[in-house]
């Protein structure tokens, strides 16, 4: 394979992957859930959105997900005279990833580090604010930057989950804490990142993890007490310890012969399978549909090394769409579209609930676009496979059998056992990370946001879980990049992004509107024939939605990923977005989304658009270039290599692949502690900058091992100031 063709295929993965960074005593259910809980109309109200297309009042709009707005007041005739009505500064300025809930004209939103934010949407005034004094030190278990995908809303509450993993009930009107409860084990690395959902008075939350060594779970909790009702487990525990939980009877009859016998032990009480975002609700058949992650360790080896007896190595549930009873949590079915996961090749990707017309009959069906780059159909009520056709490159498999339900791998994708390297189209950056989609029924198409991405998997041969950050189990270092940021930035534009119209009925595109680089938002479809996407350099764009033609832009001044939303008050439509880069993409690798002097800085910020907006973000402000002044190097090439290897493994995913920054997290080449071992020691291993998030990583390095990590840094740095010296 060419070098090129190679790094584009490492980069997006790398900066996907430099995000990456089971429960003690089991939770005890409510004896009963439904004590307090008063009957509420606020459902009746998600169940018949349509009937009220000016308010947003679930995270996809409506329970079955579609994220698309009846709404055709600004459509495709007169989007052009759309402008910016308001905006409001955040106070976070790091990665913004939330989808605005709107009721009655009130914006509720989350930011970074878990806030809470409610406006008055018509003139953008904030009505409060709640901080859940997330600590600093937590991040170092966020594999993915501190970010926060959106609140729910119940009868007069808003719900959100805090990236230290407690679940939190807000009064709406006042900002004020109303309960709190304190989901996962703390001495874990688990994260809450995701947006819950309400279901008959029940809140649904699960967590992230995976990429650090956990065990994953769904758990529901009582909207009006914090008490929770049930808990599902998605893999096995240990099998001295039943955990008491509504998955007990199907991790027993099903999952526990998918994986090896010694697993808790191997995986370290972990295995993954974290229920980091997506949920749906169907509410005619009662099902809740949760989507599953990875495997954790990624490669078998470390996590499952060997079926069962008389059973397989599937690993359910990882990498799966399980469906739920939404008041028990009682398994009803599952499909899982990558067994025996080994590649981050997560289910827990946008689900949309849609009647489709297949084979000459209505179907009731489930859509999915996961990583693995297979758009899936499923039978909703039955879980039955009806189509899964590749909506992006694909090399790990060459296709999926549609009577079995199961992907044809190819041998040589089982880096686990082969023992030699395997780059493969998608990575874990995914061919559709968590950026949302949605479905028309007007169009009966699906706006996709799709990106051609690969990634090099080995086996790290010498690989021991750490106390604190990243444990995947493969070596992420054998992924090379250049310095030179020029080559850089080639290797950037090589890897393809797309907006894509999937006909999921003919199993195609209709179209696909390129982006400038693989990293584009979440998607917005609307009545007025448009479709609402933001993008890595800023941009907030309408595209037509039978065409793809792009209609309107705006300039955000900060990466734009997070899924818009609209709505109406007093007859006035807005759409409304967060803006503000950061995320899997904007921390790992600083040319991600360089613009023509470099990469855009972090602002966040709140957008809300409108027929004849007049406001006007204020001007960029632009700082001086700080001189790159590097030490004299201390060490020979075989230390650098060890650091290296050691930032690989434990650095690169805050502070940029190669030690060059996105630019929201400090570039440690331009770090004045290279001059000094003592500071740099007491950052690095002692954490005294852990209320910032940089805690101390005594407990996997030694002083030594530090050194290393600094030689590589002052050599990356060197290297930088001879190529400015050209």
């Amino acid at each position: 394979m060419p070098a090129s063709r190679r790094f584009a295929g490492v980069l997006f993965a790398a900066a996907g992957l430099a995000m990456l960074g089971a429960c003690g005593e089991a939770a005890k259910p409510d004896a009963n859930p439904d004590a307090g809980r008063a009957e509420s109309d606020f459902g009746a109200r998600i169940v018949a959105a349509d009937d009220e297309p000016g308010n947003w009042l679930a995270t996809g709009r409506n329970y079955q997900e579609t994220r698309f707005s009846a709404l055709d007041e600004v459509n495709s005739r007169n989007v052009t005279d759309m402008g910016l009505q308001w905006y409001h500064d955040l106070d976070t300025a790091r990665g913004q990833e939330a989808t605005p809930i709107v009721v009655d004209g009130i914006v509720y939103t989350s930011s970074a580090w878990s806030k809470v934010q409610a406006f008055d949407g018509e003139t953008g005034r904030l009505l409060w604010q709640y901080d859940p004094k997330v600590p600093g030190e937590a991040a170092v278990k966020a594999c993915c930057d501190v970010v926060n995908r959106g609140v729910a809303y119940w009868d007069g509450k808003v719900f959100v989950g805090t990236l230290d993993g407690r679940l939190i009930g807000i009064d709406a009107g006042t900002g004020k804490e109303l309960w709190s409860t304190l989901t996962v084990d703390p001495s874990r690395p688990y994260t809450i990142t995701g947006a819950p959902r309400v279901v008959k008075g029940l809140v649904m939350i699960g967590n992230g993890g995976a990429e650090f060594g956990v065990r994953g779970y769904v758990s529901a909790y009582n909207a009006d007490t914090g008490k929770m009702a049930w808990r599902f487990y998605t893999v096995p525990g240990d099998p001295a310890k039943p955990d008491g939980a509504a998955s007990d009877a199907v991790m027993e009859r099903l999952a526990k012969r998918t994986w090896s016998r010694d697993h808790w032990e191997v995986s370290h009480g972990g295995g993954g399978g974290t229920v980091w975002d997506s949920m749906a609700y169907d509410p005619e058949l009662d099902l809740l549909y949760v989507g599953v992650g990875n495997g954790s360790y990624w490669p078998q080896k470390y996590r499952s090394p060997e079926p069962y007896p008389g059973g397989n190595n599937d690993n359910l549930f990882v990498a799966s769409i399980l469906a739920l009873r939404p008041e028990t949590g009682e398994y009803v079915w599952h499909y899982q579209a990558t067994p025996g996961d080994q590649w981050d090749y997560t289910s827990t990707q946008h689900m949309i609930l849609a009647d489709l017309q297949i084979g000459g009959a209505v179907r009731k069906v489930l859509m999915q676009a996961p990583k693995n780059g297979f758009f899936y159909i499923l039978d909703r009520a039955t879980g039955k496979l009806l189509s899964a056709e590749p909506f992006s490159k694909v090399t790990w498999a060459d296709g999926v059998d549609l009577e079995t339900g199961r992907p044809r791998i190819k041998p040589e994708a089982d880096y686990s056992r082969t023992g030699k390297p395997w780059t493969a189209w998608p990575g874990p950056q995914g061919a559709h990370g968590w950026p949302p989609m949605s479905y028309s029924p007007i169009t009966g198409l699906v706006y996709l946001p799709t990106q051609e991405v690969g990634f090099t998997y080995q086996l790290d041969e010498n690989f021991k879980p750490f106390p604190r950050g990243y444990n995947i189990g493969a070596d992420i270092a054998v992924n090379r990049l250049p310095v030179d940021p020029v080559k850089l930035q080639k290797v950037r534009e090589s890897v393809k992004g797309y907006l894509t119209a999937w006909d999921p009925v003919k199993g195609r595109p209709a179209w696909r509107v390129p982006m400038s680089n693989a990293a584009n938002g979440g998607v917005l479809s609307t009545a007025g024939g448009l479709v609402f996407q933001g993008g890595s350099t800023g941009y907030f764009s309408a595209y037509d939605a039978a065409s793809g033609k792009k209609l309107w832009s705006f300039d955000g001044q900060s990466g734009i990923v997070a899924a818009p939303v609209t709505w109406s008050k007093n007859g006035k439509q807005y759409v409304t977005v967060l803006a503000g880069w950061g995320t899997t993409e904007g921390l790992g690798v600083g040319p991600v989304n360089w613009g023509k002097t470099g990469p855009r800085r972090n602002i966040s910020r709140v957008l809300t658009f409108a027929l004849g907006g007049q406001a006007k973000l204020p001007a960029i402000e632009t700082g001086n270039d700080v001189t790159l002044n590097p030490p004299e190097q201390f060490a020979d090439s075989a230390i650098i290599e060890q650091g290296r290897q050691i930032y690989h493994r434990s650095c690169y995913g805050c502070h940029g692949y190669g030690a060059m920054s996105g630019g929201v997290i400090p570039d440690l080449r331009y770090s004045g502690t290279l001059w000094d071992r003592d500071s740099w020691n007491a950052v690095v291993l002692e954490g005294i900058l852990a209320e910032r998030g940089m805690v101390g990583f005594d407990t996997n390095y030694s002083s030594g091992q530090s050194d290393a990590i600094r030689a590589y840094i002052i050599d990356q740095a060197h290297q930088s100031v001879k190529l400015k010296s050209r």
